[in-house]
Parts: C-alpha cells; structure tokens; sequence
C-alpha cells in the first residue's frame, strides 16, 4: 500500500504517491532552481553575487552583473534560479483601464540633456523591454512616452507606472489621467512644457507635422517644436496626451454672426508677403496663414481659430447707422458721438444732430481693417472728424435763419462731401440726414414773435376777405330776396292783369248776359204788359173800371196774403183796458203758435 505525501515547493502544493518520489523531486527541484511565473505575474531578477559589479551610476545589470537585472521572467516554468544566488521577486503586471493613460518614471539609463524636461521616446515595447531602453539610449526621468489602455508586463524595478489608481501617490489627480476630450463646438488652446525655446520676434511655437495632435510627443521634438504657447490647436475629439507635455485651454469656437463678416489679425504664420497691390498706400494684407491682415475675411458660422495668437475684428456688412445726437445705437459705435456745435455767418452758435448712414463691403472690410484697426477706430477718428468739420466749416456762410430755410440743399451738400470724404477709406456713405436745428433762443424768440405778429397780419387779412365776402354774400342774399320779391310782385301784377282781365271779361260777359237779358225780360215785360193791357182793356170793357179795378185788388190781398182782419181786435171805452187786453191777446196767441210748433216738430 503505497502513502500520498503533498509536497510544497515555491507555495505550489504537490502530491505524489511514493514518498522517494517526493524526496527526489525536492531534490532535483533544489538543484535546479525551478521558479513558477503565473499568467498575471512578472518576475524581476536580483542577483546575489556575479564576477562583475554594475558601472558606477547604473541600477539594472545587462551583462549578468550582480544586482537587479533587466531582463525580467515571463508566465510559466522557470530553471536554473538557485535560491543561494537568485532572489526573485513577483509583481503583478500593469493594468491601464480604458479611456485612461499611464505616465512613466525610469529609475535608469542616459542622463537627460538639461534643455529638455522629459526623457526622450525609444523602442522598447511600451517599456516592456528594459533592456532595449536600456541599449537604445533610454533616459532617466520622467518619460514622454505613455501607457494607453491594456495590460503591460513591465519591470518595476526600472520603471514606475503612475495610474489614476496610484495619482494620489505622485502627487497627482486621477482625472490628469484621463484621456483629454475636447468638446464640441471648442478648441484646445496647447501649450507644450518640453521642445526648444521659441524664437526670437514669435509669440508662440510653429506648426511641426506629423506630431498626431501632439499625441506623438517625440515627433514633436524631433520635428524642433518649441516649448510655450502653439500655433496648432486641437479639434473636438478626444486625444492621448501626456500632461507632463501639454496643458490644454478650451476655448469657444469663434462665431461670426449674419450680417457680419470677420477679418483675421494673425500675429504669428508665416513671414508677412503684402498681397493688397500698388494702389492701396495706407496698410497691408496678407495671405492667409500668413502674419498680418488677411485679405480674405471670415464669413458667417463658426471658425476654429487660436485666438491667442489672432485676434478677430467682426465689421457688420449691413448698414451702420451713427448718430451726432443724444441716442446711440445697440451697435454703440456712437456712444461718444454727441451734438455737433456750429456758429453761423451771423455770430449765433447752435446744435445739429445729425445722423450718417454708412455701409462696409465684405470684401473691403480688411481694407478697412489694415488701414483704423477696429470698426471703433473708424468712427472716432475717421468719420467724426470728417462729419463734424464739414458742418462747422459750411454752417459759417449762412445765417441762422439761412441755414433753416435751406436745411434741404445742406443735407444735399453734406452728403455729397461726405461721400467722397470716407471713399477713400473704403467705406460707402448711403445717406447723410439733418435732425433736429436748435438755433439760440433769443433769435428764436424774436423769430417766433414776427411769426406770430405775421400770422395774426395774415388772420386778420384772412378775416377782412372773409368779412368782405360775408358782405358781398350779405349783399347777394338781399338781392336774391328782394329779387324773390320783384319776382312775386311781378307774377303778381301778371296775376292782377290776368285776373282783372278775367274779371273784365266776367263782367262783358255778365253785361252782356244782363243786357240780353234785360232785353229778354223787358221783351217778356213789354209781352206781358201788352197782354196785361189787352186783358185790362178787356175787362174794362166787360165789367167796367171801376168793377174791375175792385176785382184786381181783391186778387193781390188774395195773392200776397195780406190780412184784412186783425188776429187781435180791442175795443172798449177806457183805453187802458182796451191796451191791456190787446196785449194779453198777442201773449195768447204767441203762445198757441209755439205748442203747434212743438207738436209739429
């Protein structure tokens, strides 16, 4: 029956079935100098003794030197590493974690040249080769060289790898170990901590190539890049950077608002080639990328630009409205423009305010731009001498009172000298307006008062015409009454004519009717008595005169009704009897005739 016997050996437990098989294993184990490196181990070499010692300065052994050694033991089984002369040390390999970097100490190789800051970039497996850093010129320091994401074997005993886990340590922030992201919309101003000193008359380094963003920062150094501020910029993105190396400033994009343009000032590029041609005396442009003006301007939209080193004036591109008045404009280029003083021919001083319309092409606006400096230059020092001169200047040949009356033909003046004044500045004059004229109040009073002495001689003339013509319609209205009169009295005497004709005629024809009828009735009279006659005749000689005169009589008592007999007869001796009696009878026989009156009604 054979013993299981667990053997330890480098902390790694063994069993085996015949304890001589453990014995000889340790045996040859020891005699071997077995080492065991797991997957996630690096194993760094110290050696005990050796014939040779390291050179003076030196802390790694490339040539089996006594000391700790460069080359250090891979994952896996490892002979020949004797516990009396070995010592071999196990550290856990490097982690970088994604979206971070890792910066580099080398504790050995060359000295660093004293102009520079950071040991300079060899190949050496992202330093995973001591030795190859070591042989191919590796300094010591800190490096320019950094860890990206991933997992590294390295020899800590030559290198220190600084994480965002281990930042705290060094003197560090975790976040200086991120990758450095430039947002949107903004640029990264670089400032670079190693390279050659700029030169002399240069605010900031030039562009080297082929530095990848600065992300290669031997490249940029082998390209002669200077340390300081730099040209380039980085864009929106996010970048492998060194901080040792640069330092990043986010800055917006620069914005060139509608309506506007922008020229660009560069103070650095390349030498300065004026590009703007013989006829243009009073500046210089350049192309662009070149220091100067650059002759063609910025247009509307955004623009990565490094404005440290340029500056960008905006010159609008739509019409400028200044004013010599008590208002500014929201663009406040007038903000120091005031009332213009004038004295006229007559001695009088007053105020104008006035206001000048100008405009700035996009293609003139570095013209403009080389020649003042700065939209702010152009008002203050081109266009308010150039206004307020002409005014104080014309206003001197005309009265107060001149300069009124003719405001029309000065601001037709005006805007013709001013327009070919500012031509030749680039810069087109739309239009030159007068405001408000404040002449002295003494003259104005005096003025008023005649104006008003004049209006009322002008009132009162209106008022006579207009009483005369009050009298005239007066006049005319009473003749056109007495006129109406005329007029009835006419138709009146034509209607008494006509009537007193008419009644002319009524009366010839009445007379005429009366006459024949007078004629007709003395005829039937002239009949009748002839046949009266004859009857007469006749009867007087039937009966008589006398009879028949009686028997006539009687026929007219009968015909006309008359009574022979009274309806009251008194008689009696005293005679106010009788009178008394009468009257009772007439009383009585009133009152008959009023009872058959009654019944009859």
């Amino acid at each position: 029956m054979t013993t299981n016997i667990l053997l330890a050996v480098d902390g790694n437990w063994f069993g085996v079935g015949w304890y001589w098989y453990a014995l000889a294993a340790v045996a040859l184990m020891f005699q071997s100098g077995f080492v065991l490196i797991r997957e996630r181990q690096v194993g760094i070499v110290i050696k005990r003794f050796a014939r040779r010692s390291l050179p003076p300065g030196h802390l790694l052994a490339l040539d089996d030197e006594a000391g700790l050694q460069a080359d250090t033991l891979a994952p896996g089984l490892h002979f020949g590493y004797w516990p009396w002369q070995f010592r071999i040390i196990k550290v856990p390999v490097i982690v970088v974690e994604q979206g971070e970097i890792a910066l580099v100490m080398a504790a050995d190789g060359m000295a660093m040249p004293s102009e520079h800051i950071l040991g300079k970039r060899v190949e050496c497996d992202n330093f995973q080769d001591a030795r190859k850093f070591l042989l191919y010129g590796g300094e010591k320091g800190r490096q320019l060289g950094i860890l990206t994401g991933g997992t590294y074997r390295i020899n800590t005993a030559l290198f220190t790898v600084i994480t965002s886990a281990t930042a705290h340590a060094h003197g560090m922030l975790p976040e200086q170990l991120l990758l450095h992201r430039v947002e949107s919309d903004q640029v990264g101003i670089v400032t670079t901590l190693d390279g050659q000193p700029i030169a002399a008359g240069e605010i900031a380094g030039q562009s080297i190539a082929g530095h990848d963003s600065f992300q290669n920062a031997q490249a940029f150094l082998d390209g002669a890049g200077s340390r300081g501020l730099q040209e380039q910029i980085l864009l929106s993105g996010t970048w492998n950077l060194n901080p040792w190396f640069v330092q990043v400033e986010q800055v917006p994009m620069v914005q060139i608002p509608i309506g506007y343009v922008g020229v660009v000032i560069s103070f650095v590029g390349k030498a300065h080639e004026d590009v703007s041609g013989v006829d243009f005396k009073h500046g210089d442009l350049v192309n662009t990328g070149h220091k100067g003006v650059w002759v063609t301007p910025l247009y509307p939209g955004k623009h990565p630009l490094n404005t440290r080193v340029m500056k960008v004036e905006l010159v609008p591109t739509t019409n400028i409205v200044l004013n010599w008045a008590n208002r500014t404009e929201a663009h406040n280029y007038d903000s120091k423009l005031q009332s213009i003083t004038v004295r006229s021919k007559d001695g009088f001083a007053f105020n104008l305010d006035v206001s000048q319309i100008i405009h700035v092409g996009a293609l003139d606006a570095p013209k403009v731009i080389s020649r003042v400096g700065s939209m702010q230059n152009l008002v203050d020092h081109v266009l308010q001498p150039i206004v307020g001169n002409y005014f104080r200047n014309s206003a001197q040949d005309f009265t107060v009172l001149d300069f009124l009356s003719a405001r029309s033909a000065r601001q037709i003046d005006a805007a013709e000298h001013i327009r070919a004044a500012i031509g030749a500045y680039d810069v087109q004059a739309i239009d030159t307006l007068i405001g408000d004229i404040n002449p002295p109040g003494e003259l104005m009073t005096t003025q008023t008062d005649r104006k008003i002495a004049e209006e009322q001689r002008k009132t009162f003339e209106v008022q006579e015409a207009a009483q005369k013509q009050r009298q005239q319609l007066v006049r005319q209205t009473s003749l056109a009454d007495i006129q109406q009169q005329v007029v009835g009295a006419e138709q009146g005497v034509n209607i008494a004519e006509l009537k007193a004709n008419a009644s002319v005629k009524h009366a010839t024809g009445e007379a005429e009717a009366i006459r024949l009828r007078a004629i007709g009735e003395a005829e039937a009279i002239r009949a009748t008595g002839d046949a009266k006659a004859q009857a007469y005749r006749a009867g007087v000689e039937s009966i008589g005169v006398q009879g028949y005169t009686v028997m006539q009589l009687m026929q007219i008592i009968g015909d006309r009704n008359v009574r022979i007999v009274p309806d009251v007869a008194v008689s009696g001796a005293n005679g106010n009897t009788g009178l008394v009696d009468g009257l009772l009878g007439v009383m009585l026989r009133d009152q008959k005739i009023g009872h058959e009156s009654a019944k009859q009604n």
